[in-house]
């Protein structure tokens, strides 16, 4: 992969990583507590944890984004970045311009997807 195609996707990923940093400041700041006394009733305090537990499960999906976004940056100067994990071919362009951490051509993940699929059912 040229050096200029790797700088765009370096600077994608550095920006994409800042965003998930100020969206974990942002959550911080507000906090995640409350006090059952404020909550008038039933209905309010069933809300309440429903947005707590929506906010931890989007909590958990940026940790793992986050980490997806390291190892690709790490790939990026270990010069590995945009290579298949499972079958060593070159991931396309089009799939790292969607997927920037994909970690597999689209044939590999496929092939995966339709692997655990198997599993599921």
């Amino acid at each position: 992969m040229k050096k200029k195609d790797l700088e765009k996707y370096k600077k994608n990923l550095l920006e994409r990583r800042r965003e998930l940093m100020k969206t974990a400041e942002s959550m911080k700041e507000q906090g995640m507590g409350f006090e059952q006394a404020d909550l008038p009733d039933e209905v309010d305090l069933a809300a309440t944890e429903w947005g707590q537990a929506m906010n931890l499960r989007l909590r958990d999906r940026e940790l793992v984004l986050w980490k997806k976004i390291n190892k690709a940056l790490e790939k990026i100067e270990k010069g590995t970045f945009g290579v298949c994990e499972r079958c060593g071919e070159d991931i396309s362009v089009k799939r790292l311009e969607a997927r920037p951490v994909a970690e597999m051509c689209i044939k590999c993940k496929e092939e995966l997807e339709k692997i655990e699929k198997g599993y599921a059912e």
